[in-house]
């Protein structure tokens, strides 16, 4: 099991934080299993970096249990 928090648009797909098995062994698979939960959430998942243990990962990094995956969109400005 893994704890994912979702940031900013990504709340209006998903619960701030879920409890999620890990399905997935990579970081890439884990995207297109929530790509697959939540379709709509496509576009924004797309422009995500994600971070494991508050550390920025890439597409690669195989997933263990008990992590917690943080999936931040870009930051808007203005």
């Amino acid at each position: 099991m893994i704890t994912i928090q979702f940031f900013a648009a990504l709340k209006d797909y998903f619960e701030e934080k879920v409890e999620w098995p890990i399905h997935s062994k990579t970081i890439a698979e884990l995207k297109e299993e929530l790509a697959k939960a939540q379709p709509k959430a496509v576009p924004v998942l797309n422009t995500c970096r994600f971070a494991v243990n508050l550390a920025f990962v890439n597409d690669n990094y195989l997933i263990n249990d008990n992590e917690t995956i943080s999936i931040i969109p870009p930051a808007g400005g203005g």
